[in-house]
């Protein structure tokens, strides 16, 4: 077993982590069989429930079904208080943030934050400034990516703002455990992650416009093509709310309403899983089917909540995020208790020289990009690949970041050669409301299925694992 990453499951001497021995014991125990028969049920009972993901670029409607991992990724009671600590920190800063450069912008007076990053970006939405949100709250659902590097430090790799997805595999991960291995369950204290849509649902309730007393919620989608339409509808059925596409939804009077049976009926929280340039025709993208005509009148009139609230990418965009330390700094007058991960900026011409001399070394990326798109990893690409990309950073400097080829921690994977370790990240899913934030225990772990493959994402072949968070 390689030592030079960390791994989750045993230490460097090749023993156990004290919170996996309950697991390793029954492991040992069970007939490779039996985990190959239960594998095969969990991939026809995903089949069958339609937990699929559509495919981009490929022939239209190809769907993948997300290969699921029956070893789960076991964390301690005691490092989940941490990471949850340094999470509800850097989420309340990132919203804070927000709020600042759509109204004082006083971190941008300061010099924290060069406001040509947040200004001239092409995720801030001038629209937004001077808008009142409910309660300040601009990231109601943030999804934060979190990896283990070098001797198991934790450490921040980005942090999705916009319309964050993959908590429906979380769910559905959770209820495939407990069905194909009931005695695990009887033999550790998990923690329950299947109460996040209560808990969503509350949430979004809790920052109706104000008088609103019993709202009516929402979940706006694109529609059945969209990579994760089996999420919203998913959720939109566990909260007990109507799944709308924009051809629901008109407004009229500065109000929206959604079109029933019975006749219009008000909506007053959206949880848009659309991004801004698609939600209303006569502000952003006029070629826009998706959204709807005046819905940014009836925002800005605090007719309606939308979840997440427009403008929040810029806090999410790869050149902002090596500032999000300061932000925690300058806004709750703390240290950061999670890590980012060192940063080269390529729009500086140091980081850029820096960066161009040591590309078969670095993993560079798209400011926003997303998916496992528009990056390199140098220490897996070819001469050719890495040229070609060199080529379009002197191109476009601006538009790339760069950061170390980090030793992602692995976890022991039950994948076709049996079992052996895989790399992996952790996503858990952190929600802000009037009542403050909070999430539920875990979160997604995804998993690079590919042999010393360091990308997780579903769309570059990646899997999922259950994420148990040990209560004692």
């Amino acid at each position: 077993m390689s030592t030079a990453f960390y791994n989750e499951m045993y230490d460097s001497d090749a023993g156990l982590r004290p919170h996996y021995r309950a697991f390793a014991e029954w492991l040992a125990g069970t007939p490779a069989e039996r985990l190959e028969r239960k594998r095969a049920e969990a991939d026809t009972a995903f089949h069958r429930v339609g937990i699929t993901f559509a495919v981009y670029g490929e022939e239209a409607g190809t769907e993948r079904l997300i290969p699921f991992d029956i070893i789960p990724r076991i964390i301690p009671a005691a490092e989940w208080a941490q990471l949850e600590a340094g999470l509800r920190q850097r989420v309340q800063a990132l919203n804070a943030f927000l709020h600042d450069i759509y109204h004082e912008q006083a971190i941008l007076k300061a010099g924290c934050v060069p406001a040509e990053q947040v200004l001239n970006n092409a995720q801030f939405r001038r629209e937004m400034i001077g808008v009142d949100v409910p309660s300040g709250i601009y990231a109601h659902i943030a999804g934060v990516d979190i990896v283990r590097a070098g001797a198991g430090e934790s450490y921040v790799l980005e942090d999705n703002l916009r319309v964050p997805s993959g908590v429906s595999y979380m769910i559905e991960d959770r209820k495939m455990m407990m069905r194909l291995f009931p005695e695990l369950f009887s033999r550790h204290m998990i923690a329950p992650v299947q109460h996040y849509p209560d808990l969503l649902l509350d949430n979004l309730r809790t920052v109706a416009p104000k008088g609103v007393a019993n709202p009516t919620v929402v979940l706006l989608t694109p529609g059945a093509y969209n990579s994760a339409y089996f999420e919203h509808t998913f959720l939109a059925q566990q909260m007990g709310i109507e799944l709308v596409e924009g051809r629901d939804l008109f407004v009229r009077d500065e109000t929206v309403f959604m079109r029933t049976t019975q006749g219009p009926q008000r909506v007053d929280v959206i949880y848009r899983r659309l991004d801004d340039d698609f939600l209303d025709p006569l502000v952003f993208n006029k070629d826009s089917m998706l959204g709807v005509p005046g819905l940014l009148s009836a925002y800005r009139a605090g007719h309606v909540t939308l979840a997440n609230a427009i403008g929040t990418g810029v806090a999410d965009d790869k050149s902002v995020y090596p500032y999000v330390p300061e932000m925690i700094r300058f806004y709750l007058g703390e240290e950061p208790q999670l890590n980012n991960v060192p940063t080269w900026m390529l729009r500086k011409p140091e980081d850029l020289r820096y960066v161009l001399a040591h590309l078969p070394e670095l993993v560079v990326k798209e400011v926003h990009g997303a998916g496992g798109y528009g990056m390199l990893v140098g220490p897996a690409a070819s001469r050719a690949e890495i040229e070609a990309f060199r080529a379009r950073i002197i191109a476009a400097p601006e538009k790339y970041i760069a950061q170390p080829t980090l030793a992602l921690s692995n976890c022991p994977t039950f994948v076709d050669s049996g079992i052996a370790p895989r790399h992996l990240d952790l996503r858990p899913f952190v929600l802000s409301g009037k009542r403050g934030v909070g999430m539920v225990p875990g979160g997604l772990t995804r998993v690079a299925l590919r042999a010393g493959s360091l990308v997780v994402n579903s769309s570059q072949g990646g899997g999922t694992k259950d994420t148990w968070v040990l209560e004692n």
